[in-house]
């Protein structure tokens, strides 16, 4: 007569892995759903981080970003950018005259002309309170003079209407090129520099 030692303890512990493997395989299929969730809402929480609540565009949190990324790529290969400065002239006194709710509404009218006016590829962003940050590239010089001036005409031939309301709205607009030399502090300084004196311009011939 043959005696099968240990047959039934392997077919018991036989069992048991299984189930252990089968509960490691759910443990796993549970935490990668977990960190597949945890990702997307750390997606949508970059994305709230860098909008710009109102208008709703990028924020100066992501122009500033996406400019250190185009200020490396014009020093690497010497290609044409350009950052402008838009400022809406006369918000306090619209604020004022119109009340707040137009003022916003203003801005979100700014801000879709210069989304509709610019390509896809081009960053247009809200910087400060009345101000909006552009980066385009590529670009030549001759080029953006002719957009700038196409944008400047677009916004002073599309009056603001909010409710009774109805009033032309106008933009100062300074640009400057990227140099290859140039850092954040140097380009944005130039750029605001250029619409101030474009914004002291349009006072003068008032």
């Amino acid at each position: 007569m043959t005696h099968v030692i240990g047959t039934d303890q392997e077919t018991h512990s036989d069992t048991a892995s299984a189930k252990e493997l089968a509960a490691l395989r759910a443990e796993n299929i549970i935490l990668h759903n977990e960190i597949k969730e945890l990702r997307a809402r750390f997606s949508e929480l970059e994305v709230i981080a860098d909008t710009d609540t109102l208008t709703p565009l990028p924020n100066r949190r992501c122009f500033l970003r996406e400019l250190d990324r185009v200020l490396r790529r014009v020093a690497r290969y010497h290609s044409g950018a350009a950052v402008l400065y838009v400022d809406v002239d006369g918000l306090k006194q619209i604020n004022d005259q119109f009340g707040h709710s137009s003022g916003d509404a203003t801005l979100i009218h700014v801000a879709q002309i210069l989304r509709s006016t610019l390509r896809s590829t081009d960053l247009v962003a809200r910087i400060g309170g009345d101000e909006f940050g552009l980066l385009l590239e590529p670009i030549q010089e001759d080029a953006l003079l002719q957009k700038i001036a196409h944008i400047s005409e677009f916004v002073r031939t599309s009056p603001m209407i909010n409710g009774s309301d109805k009033f032309p709205v106008e933009i100062s607009i300074g640009y400057a090129m990227i140099q290859t030399d140039d850092d954040i502090p140097s380009i944005l300084r130039r750029a605001d520099d250029s619409m101030y004196s474009e914004k002291q311009a349009h006072r003068s011939a008032r």
